[in-house]
């Protein structure tokens, strides 16, 4: 419970203080401390002290590593790179690296019902997933990782409990008690607090508040002052305040002559759905433009409700409070889906950054509000003349607000509208250099009539923006010649960056560097854009896999170093040892890809994260309960369970696939019980191959139980970067039947096995008692 409620609150916090891409590490750096903790275990069980004496005491000191890794990590300054990266990476396993050695010395003590553990050690893992949603909404993602320092320590008073160490349990309490206060006096005093996030001061700061997504404070905006919302310590929206009755010229003008109002002066007054409204700065525009029906979606409660509907609507003028204005909290295309309702204008404004929604662990920054499949809902829930407004950030040669477009023809061809050109508009507001400049991009339900195109051109010339394309307008470029392309699709294929169409199979809309390009990208890109900073994450991705090869490696060169073990030269050993490898990289490659394909059902990445983990970590747990009654000892019932696995994968993938898209709309905790239901099954028999494997293992060749478990964590850690990698250019669909092959590797080994095991001596004939 504690390890796992420590891992995944973790990842939140590598969101905020360093970017939502190395969210994904702090799942590397459990699954490599507990692989090494494994190995290690094996020293500690030749330590002289009782077994639960160890155990205590382990559990004691690790209580305290849990702090000092959160401290260890609050005190980076700057922005990381590969060699800070690495310097984060092991100490922070630290604590992993204890609750390994724990979780293993008690394995190895109860081999022989290895099936009853495992269950309740998932069992366990379970219930910290559990814990992790309300403990980060009532404590905070810091005081979440102490409460994970608390368990430790109440760990740590069982085992002296069980040893009958009065005076070790006394103190267990003690230190427990003593976590406990300082989490409470840290919940106001903030003695460990993020001063540094993302290579900033955090300053100013006059509210903070944590939920199970995100960190939302106020503070001002550097250089207007004006009080700003910055979602983990990074992307921000203002907070807009305007007396409508009154308002001043430059005020008409920052709501009415920017970019972000172009749809609402081609369709005045719409009755207009805002997804992602944050500080109300389009609704703002909206009302400015006449509207009086304005429906805005906001996945945020702390931002909807505490700061923009209670405790700070003053900052607004009460905006959200309005009898025109209808704020719902929740994820943008469930609304979507669920509602009956169509719009004049659905707008969406820089929506969904790198800090806003992409915070899961293995999230990097899918989108599913930027897919083909949403564009096809948005378009379906626009009256006859309604429009589709995005803005996104612009360059040159253009990328994200290319792949609108690219989204747009996708999406446009079902409805039976197949002259794109006649549907879009597109300004550019800003210079394309630096940062770079906004691109909004208009499109429409049916084809924009002369009279559309004029209002825009008067917009546009007040706001003195770059008309970048326009029905019937005379300027080649690239949106131009993709409109009019007669082959759209090879003009995408063969573009500088990656423009193509996503689906919600592969949701990753803001990477747009070629994969052949990501060297160069990354050697000679400015830094200074809002292009680099989203790209970054891919690269990135591959120094954090150069970063788990190398924990790969030093867990399996452990064994031989510290233990003086070799691989075993028995005949058929060293190759069932390959099946740890196969199932547990199959396993992590499943799981990441059941995370991230149920982030569009789920409604956010951290609550797929903890729904997928919790459905695998209690249905594996069951099956591992029974593995003993359903396998035993039988080859060919462990070669049934495998192939079942491999079958049940890809079947639950298609199903997977149209399923969940059809029922987003659904109310949240009807999709969370029908995501336990999907899982549960595939789970139960995702449960049941490692416990028999340990213990034929054990009985075969008791020695190599060590090369197992460590080839075992070798393989989550290698498996969770390259389901990242799978995921982004395969699909997750793919990823899903690769894991799925993987056991059908395991398979393969067991049956090239049979004929050695048939020869290898009885059970119990050179059984070696662990941890002895």
């Amino acid at each position: 419970m504690g390890t796992l409620l420590l891992e995944l609150s973790l990842t939140r916090i590598f969101s905020v203080v360093f970017y939502y891409h190395l969210a994904f590490l702090a799942i590397s750096i459990a699954l490599f401390g507990m692989g090494a903790g494994g190995v290690f275990s094996y020293i500690v069980a030749g330590w002289k002290t009782p077994l639960f004496t160890r155990l205590g005491r382990l559990s004691g000191i690790n209580s305290l590593l849990v702090i000092l890794a959160l401290a260890l990590i609050l005190a980076q300054k700057s922005d990381p790179n590969g060699w800070s990266i690495a310097l984060i990476y092991f100490p922070t396993a630290l604590p992993f690296f204890l609750a390994g050695t724990i979780l293993s010395l008690a394995v190895s003590e109860t081999i022989e019902k290895v099936d009853r553990v495992y269950f309740f050690d998932l069992l366990g893992a379970a219930a910290g997933c559990l814990l992790l949603l309300p403990l980060l909404d009532l404590f905070g993602g810091l005081n979440t990782v102490i409460a994970a320092g608390v368990l430790f320590a109440v760990a740590a008073a069982i085992w002296h409990s069980m040893d009958g160490a009065i005076a070790g349990r006394a103190g267990s309490v003690a230190l427990a008690l003593a976590l406990v206060a300082f989490l409470t006096y840290n919940s106001s005093a903030k003695l460990l607090g993020i001063r540094y996030a993302k290579g900033q001061k955090l300053e100013n700061e006059t509210f903070e508040k944590w939920n199970s997504f995100s960190r939302i404070a106020i503070a001002p905006e550097k250089g207007s002052g004006s009080p700003t919302i910055f979602i983990d310590a990074d992307a921000s929206t203002a907070i807009a305040h305007f007396d409508f009755d009154h308002l001043t010229a430059q005020q008409r003008h920052d709501l009415l002559e920017q970019g972000p109002a172009l749809p609402y002066a081609v369709r005045p007054g719409a009755k207009a759905l805002i997804i992602g409204p944050g500080g109300g700065w389009d609704v703002a525009r909206a009302l400015a433009s006449g509207s009086h029906d304005i429906t805005g979606v906001e996945i945020n409660p702390i931002i909807a409700t505490t700061i923009m509907r209670r405790r700070f609507a003053s900052l607004s003028g009460g905006l959200y409070l309005r009898p025109d204005v209808h704020i719902f909290e929740e994820d943008g295309r469930s609304f979507v889906r669920r509602s009956a309702d169509k719009f004049q204008v659905l707008q969406a404004t820089l929506v969904d950054t790198w800090a806003s929604t992409a915070a899961g662990a293995f999230a990097l920054s899918e989108n599913n509000l930027y897919t083909t499949d949403a564009f096809r809902d948005y378009l379906q829930h626009l009256t006859d003349d309604g429009v589709a407004a995005f803005t996104r950030w612009g360059f040159q040669p253009p990328r994200e607000s290319l792949r609108l477009v690219s989204l747009a023809i996708e999406a446009l061809e079902p409805l039976g509208e197949n002259d794109a050109w006649r549907h879009v508009i597109v300004g550019r507001e800003g210079s394309v250099e630096g940062w770079g400049a906004r691109d909004t991009v208009l499109i429409s339900r049916k084809p924009f009539s002369d009279a559309d195109i004029g209002r825009a051109r008067v917009m546009m010339a007040a706001a003195r923006m770059d008309m970048v394309y326009l029905p019937g307008l005379d300027v080649r470029n690239e949106f131009h010649d993709l409109l009019r392309s007669p082959n759209p699709d090879q003009y995408e294929r063969s573009y500088t960056f990656d423009i193509t169409p996503v689906s919600d199979n592969r949701p990753f809309f803001f990477y747009t560097v070629q994969p052949r390009d990501l060297w160069t990208y990354w050697t000679s890109a400015s830094r200074a854009s809002a292009d680099f900073k989203i790209n970054r994450a891919v690269p990135l991705l591959f120094v954090l896999m150069g970063v788990s090869l190398v924990a790969t490696l030093l867990i399996l060169l452990l064994p031989p170093l510290v233990l003086g073990a070799r691989l075993p030269r028995e005949r058929g050993v060293w190759t069932f040892l390959l099946y740890f490898l196969f199932i547990g990289c199959g396993y992590i490659l499943i799981e990441v890809a059941l995370i991230q394909k149920f982030v569009l059902f789920l409604g956010h990445p951290t609550y797929a994260l903890t729904v997928v983990i919790f459905s695998m970590l209690v249905s594996s747990g069951l099956g591992s309960y029974a593995s003993r009654r359903v396998v035993g000892k039988v080859e060919g019932r462990l070669i049934k369970v495998l192939g079942c696995m491999a079958i049940g994968t890809a079947l639950l993938g298609l199903a997977l696939s149209g399923l969940l898209t059809a029922l987003v709309w659904l109310p949240w905790p009807l999709k969370a019980a029908m995501t336990v239901l999907l899982i549960a099954p595939l789970g139960f028999v995702m449960g049941m191959p490692f416990p028999t494997g340990l213990r034929r293992l054990e009985e075969w060749h008791a020695p190599s139980v060590r090369w197992a478990w460590s080839l075992n964590a070798a393989a989550s850690v290698l498996g969770s970067v390259a389901a990242l990698v799978c995921s982004i250019y395969l699909g997750l669909v793919q990823t899903l039947v690769i894991g799925g092959l993987l056991y059908i590797a395991a398979l393969a080994v067991v049956e090239r096995v049979r004929g050695y095991a048939a020869g290898a001596p009885q059970p119990g004939a050179n059984r070696v008692v662990l941890a002895k």
